[in-house]
């Protein structure tokens, strides 16, 4: 096939292959793409405006609210002081023995109310008695050798009386004898011999005198004796009665673990009491409020025992020192500085005296409670 022939076949195919040509634009749909368009906020809906302003005037409320509460809560800290770090307490009292011995009858039960001088338990009284009552006998034997001593002495008396007279009447002889003598109407032998008895005389005087000193200082030590014997009399007297132990004020026996048959030492307690009449309430403020507190100011107290009641109380003390390191108990008191892991300011003991108290409420040592003081 020749050139000639070739090319118009071509033209031909490629007639028929290509595709026909887009349409003009301007006979293409009119469909224009959605454009999203910023509205500038002069432009923008009433309703957004509104919920902006709001939302604003929400958050400054809130602020304001938030600082005024922080403004009222150090502002208070002037007018009133509130604490729910406070307990109700007693005097609790450590009944012991002041002598040893068995346990022979015990009359209370625990939390049992007593009053005071009331029996709470008796110790063994058998060797105390005993003891007794040798030194009572031996006090009867020493008084008995007190009225021979004193038999003795007037014995002694009467033996010194006699001799005085002798030595008197001895001491006259020679008187009279010696100016006879220097006359020659009496023998010189004869006034020796006045003179001899004289000195008998004397000396008998003498040891009647000395057998009375002795007598004497014999029953002076007798007596002495007896009143040593006296004295331990006393003092086992003493005993005895303390084998009865008695309830030293009004109160309530409690945690009672005495039992009959155990052994009481001297000074060790047996049973505990809550003293009934001495009643108050620990309360422990911070160190920045109790500057404005008074003693006689009056308090309020919640007790969680009696809720939704007030009590009026008053202050009866603030302590002027606390220790600052926990130990073993101390006379200065110790306040935890922290409380779940948090540092809280140091606090103060303030002691509250509940004023006509009501006898239907009863207190319990240790029990919570929360005051409130205005000032």
């Amino acid at each position: 096939m020749s050139e000639r022939t070739t090319h118009p076949l071509l033209r031909e195919v490629a007639s028929v292959v290509a595709p026909e040509p887009p349409p003009p634009a301007s006979l293409a749909p009119a469909v224009a793409p959605q454009v999203e368009e910023k509205v500038s906020p002069s432009t923008a809906p009433p309703d957004v405006e509104a919920d902006a302003a709001r939302y604003r005037r929400r958050v400054l409320l809130t602020l304001s609210a938030v600082v005024l509460a922080l403004l009222l809560y150090w502002a208070s800290g002037y007018f009133f002081a509130y604490t729910d770090d406070a307990y109700v307490t007693s005097d609790f009292v450590n009944v012991a023995p002041y002598i040893s011995g068995r346990i022979v009858s015990l009359n209370v039960v625990d939390n049992q109310t007593v009053k005071r001088g009331e029996l709470l338990a008796t110790i063994d009284p058998t060797p105390f008695q005993l003891a007794l009552n040798e030194r009572q006998a031996k006090k009867t034997e020493a008084e008995a050798q007190l009225a021979v001593d004193r038999d003795t002495i007037a014995a002694t008396q009467a033996q010194r009386e006699d001799a005085a007279a002798k030595e008197r009447l001895a001491s006259d002889n020679v008187r009279r004898a010696t100016p006879i003598t220097s006359a020659g109407f009496y023998s010189r032998q004869g006034l020796d011999t006045l003179t001899a008895k004289e000195q008998e005389a004397k000396a008998a005087l003498a040891d009647a005198e000395s057998a009375i000193a002795q007598a004497q200082q014999t029953l002076a030590l007798h007596q002495t004796t007896v009143a040593a014997i006296s004295a331990e009399i006393a003092y086992l007297q003493w005993q005895l009665d303390q084998t009865k132990l008695l309830a030293p004020t009004d109160g309530t026996i409690t945690q009672l673990t005495l039992r009959v048959g155990d052994q009481a030492v001297v000074n060790e307690p047996l049973i505990g009491l809550v003293d009934a009449h001495a009643w108050r309430i620990y309360a422990n403020y911070k160190e920045s409020v109790i500057r404005h507190m008074k003693v006689g100011h009056t308090a309020w107290v919640w007790l969680d025992t009696y809720p939704w009641h007030m009590h009026r109380a008053t202050i009866q003390g603030i302590a002027r020192g606390i220790s600052r390191q926990q130990g073993e108990r101390k006379l200065l008191p110790y306040v935890a500085p922290t409380t779940d892991w948090i540092r809280l300011e140091r606090r103060f003991p303030v002691t509250l005296v509940l004023q006509e108290q009501n006898p239907d409420i009863v207190l319990h040592m240790g029990s919570d409670a929360r005051t409130l003081l205005f000032y």
